[in-house]
This record gives C-alpha cells, sequence and structure tokens, in this order.
C-alpha cells in the first residue's frame, strides 16, 4: 500500500447477501494511490468467514488496476443455491375435464350423435399412477455452510368408490368393469352404471359403456346405445339401436318405423313391439303387443297382457310363443316358428339357398367340362383351352365339396328340427285365419279363427288343441 498506513479495511468493505450466496466487494474509501496484493485480498475475505465460490481470476484484476473498481459493488464470491425437490404429481390415464364436441370424421364432416366421452376401464386395467417426489439438492454459502433444500411434498391418490391401489401406492386400477368419473374433492372413481336423465338425444349422443345404462326417459331416433351389461330405459324406444350383454327392461315400448334393432343376451321385456327387429338370447316379453315385427327368442316369447296381440311379423322362439290374440280378423300373415333356435332355422334358410347357387355352379361347370372333353378327344384342344380345363376340374372339385358340406350341415340342422316334442305356441285368447305355425320342421296354416288352443307336434303333425 506505499506510503499509506491505514488498515485495509479503511479502503475496502465485505458484504454478504441474506441468502448467503453472494459476498460484495466495495470500496468504502476511494484513493488513487491505493494499491494491493493477492494475498491481502484473500486474507480480507477470510475474516469475513468468505471460503466458497471466490472469483480468483476477479481478485487479481482487482490487485491490476483498483480504480476499475472504485465506483462499483463487486461480486466477489458466489454459493450454490439449493434446489428443492419437485412435488409428487398424480397422472391420470383418462382426461376427466374434457369437453363434450362432436366427433369429426375423416372425411371432415360431423356427427353430432358422437358427443358423449365414457372413459371405460376393464377390472384390473391402470387408471393412475403416482410419480413420487422429488429430493431436494442441498446448496452451499459462500461461507462454506450448507443451505438445505426441502423435498417436494408427496401426491396421495383420493380413492373414491370401486378402484385399488398396489402396495406401493404408485398405481391406481379398476376393481371393476364401469366407468372412470371424479366426484366431490376429486376422488377417484369406477361406476358399474351409466346414468342419463333424461333422453338420449344431440345433447347426450350414442352410449357405449362396459356396464349397464339408465336412461330416465326416451332414446329418440337413430341413436344408439351398447352396453355389455344390462339397459334399463323409462321411456320409449323410437326408431334407435339398443345392444345389451345383459337384459333389457323398457317401461313403455319400441316404436321401430321399420329401423330399430333391440338385441339383448339374456332377456328382452316391455309393453309393446312395433315395425323393429327385435333378438333376445332367451326370452322377449311384451305385455300388451308385438306388431309387424321380426322378433327372435332363443327360448320364449310371451304376449298375454289385457290386450296381448301379436300380429304381422315373424316370431322365432327356441321353445315356446305364448300370445292372447294371434292374427286379426283381416287375416293379416303372421308366421309363429317355435322348437329350434332362431339362428339355426334362418341358417338352415340360407344354406338351402347357398345350396341352389352351388348347384346351379357345378352345373355349369360340369357342362363347360364334358364340351372340352369333346374336343380333347378329337385333338382340338389349345394351350388356353388346356388352362381352362385344368381350372375348371379345380372348380367343380371345390363346390363338391362346399355342396357336401352344406348338404350334412342341413341334415344336422333338419335332425334338430324333428326333436320339437316339447315346442309349443299357446294362444289364450282367439288366432285368426291368416296365421302360420311352423313346429320344427312342419307347417300348419289357419284357416279359420280358433278360440282358446295351443299348438304342438303329435305323432309326426301338428296338433291344435283346445286349452282347458
Amino acid at each position: 500500500m506505499g506510503e499509506m498506513t491505514m488498515p485495509l479495511s479503511y479502503y475496502l468493505d465485505v458484504n454478504l447477501s441474506d441468502d448467503k450466496l453472494a459476498a460484495f466487494l466495495q470500496f468504502t474509501n476511494c484513493d488513487e494511490r491505493f494499491t494491493v496484493t493477492l494475498e491481502q485480498l484473500q486474507e480480507l475475505l477470510k475474516s469475513y468467514h468468505i471460503v466458497h465460490g471466490v472469483d480468483e481470476a476477479l481478485l487479481i484484476e482487482i490487485v491490476k488496476d483498483p480504480s476499475v473498481f472504485f465506483y462499483n459493488k463487486t461480486v466477489i464470491a458466489t454459493g450454490q443455491a439449493p434446489q428443492n425437490g419437485a412435488d409428487g404429481q398424480i397422472r391420470l390415464l383418462f382426461d376427466l375435464n374434457s369437453q363434450k364436441t362432436p366427433l369429426e370424421m375423416e372425411d371432415g364432416k360431423v356427427d353430432y350423435k358422437e358427443v358423449t366421452t365414457i372413459h371405460n376401464v376393464r377390472k384390473g386395467q391402470l387408471i393412475a399412477q403416482r410419480i413420487p417426489a422429488g429430493q431436494g439438492v442441498p446448496g452451499k454459502a459462500v461461507t462454506g455452510e450448507t443451505i438445505f433444500a426441502k423435498d417436494g411434498k408427496e401426491a396421495r391418490f383420493k380413492l373414491g368408490k370401486n378402484v385399488v391401489t398396489d402396495p406401493e401406492q404408485l398405481a391406481m386400477y379398476a376393481a371393476i368393469d364401469g366407468m372412470v368419473t371424479k366426484t366431490d374433492r376429486d376422488k377417484i372413481n369406477v361406476f358399474p352404471i351409466f346414468e342419463v336423465n333424461g333422453d338420449v338425444d344431440y345433447n347426450i349422443g350414442n352410449i357405449d359403456f362396459v356396464g349397464s345404462v339408465v336412461v330416465r326417459g326416451s332414446v329418440l331416433p337413430g341413436f344408439r346405445i351398447k352396453a355389455s351389461g344390462d339397459i334399463r330405459i323409462t321411456g320409449n324406444v323410437d326408431g334407435a339401436d339398443l345392444e345389451a350383454g345383459g337384459s333389457i327392461e323398457i317401461s313403455a315400448g319400441i316404436l321401430g318405423h321399420n329401423k330399430a334393432v333391440v338385441r339383448a343376451g339374456n332377456r328382452i321385456k316391455c309393453s309393446f313391439i312395433q315395425d323393429a327387429t327385435v333378438e333376445a338370447g332367451e326370452e322377449v316379453f311384451a305385455n300388451q303387443s308385438i306388431m309387424h315385427s321380426q322378433i327372435r327368442a332363443g327360448k320364449y316369447v310371451i304376449c298375454k297382457g289385457t290386450k296381448g296381440l301379436i300380429v304381422g311379423g315373424q316370431i322365432q322362439a327356441g321353445e315356446c310363443v305364448v300370445g292372447r290374440t294371434v292374427g286379426n280378423a283381416m287375416s293379416t300373415v303372421t308366421v309363429i316358428e317355435v322348437g329350434v333356435l332362431p339362428e339355426l332355422r334362418n341358417e338352415l334358410q340360407q344354406l338351402r339357398t347357398n345350396l341352389r347357387a352351388l348347384n346351379e355352379n357345378y352345373d355349369k361347370t360340369d357342362k363347360a367340362l364334358a364340351l372340352l372333353d369333346q374336343l380333347a378327344a378329337v385333338g382340338h384342344l389349345t394351350p388356353d383351352k388346356v388352362g381352362m380345363r385344368i381350372k375348371l376340374n379345380h372348380t367343380k372339385k371345390q363346390v363338391a365339396e362346399e355342396m357336401s358340406g352344406a348338404k350334412d350341415r342341413i341334415l344336422e340342422i333338419e335332425k334338430s328340427l324333428e326333436d320339437s316334442e316339447r315346442a309349443k305356441v299357446e294362444v289364450i285368447g282367439n288366432v285368426f285365419s291368416g296365421t302360420k305355425i311352423v313346429i320344427g320342421r312342419y307347417t300348419k296354416f289357419i284357416k279359420d279363427t280358433s278360440p282358446r288352443v295351443k299348438f304342438q307336434l303329435v305323432d309326426g303333425d301338428i296338433a291344435m288343441m283346445p286349452i282347458h
């Protein structure tokens, strides 16, 4: 310091930031004659306990030319800031906050019936994951002290109904088939029933759900409900399609407009059915009427309420059809078939149609081959005709195999048609002319109105017997 006798602290002051992450050097008295050595600066910093993050290169610059730093507050040491750990998160695999928007199709058109987003899940399916909180990374003050960091706050699953977690609480799974939804306080649930408080219309749209569906209203024309469980509707089904893995119950009825298709794995129960296709794995119950409809049931079709009218269309049941009134005074054609599963009877019809087509194909192939054989006999078979002959022989063999398979299946179904002794049709009121009764492979046309009768096979024919 040359001739100067004042202590170093007279010229220089050192301050720390509140968080001790920075140390500042400032001249308190500026004298152009001032000089200092590196060792003196280092000793000064040590006297303030500054031992970490010191900028040695900057100290050398100060030693070379102190005047450059006279009127500035210079950061002479920098600490290491602590890093707090990230908070844990719950990551849902479903966007439960998404708004209802119509589905845009590939051609750019919008399907306004596809507006409801149901988050379907199967039992055991992953719903959400918990991301653990991160650990904090400690920092270091310029004084050498450790600055502790905070660990992140752990997230917790908010468990609702029908959900489970793994032992580590890192994953949430569905305990049942159903739909994922949030309830109060953001609890995550899986509900087995999807409820609509009103009609299924453009506000609700089509429904496709892995559980059961309850509609407290009607299903409007053109809409569709598909459910793996049951479907319950308090109003009408009006020109709409329903498909249930379980049963379907409709408090009012089905107005089909020759468009509606209603299918259930088990039972269908309603007040009336009109101009619709209805299929049930087990039973169809219509309390009041079945009019001009295609009905198929694995076991029973029952229509015996106060009106109990079956008129027009075709009723097929594996075992039994019961109606109060069948047909009408205008002799409207009404077909009732029992004694075999409807799908088998329909398969038989299709097989017979296919067999006729196969026979025609076989005959055409046979005639073409006979012509080629004649040409071969006189040596007029050109190379392209030889190729055609080989191809036709292959076709003939293939068609013969298909015909054989179809005939075997027809015989198999016809055998089951003969086993229809328990099958019956019961009419509690009147059966009118125009009605056609089919039991197994036998058919009976009703010519006169008859009250209180049942039809079943007796000695290889359909017998009409009074109900006592």
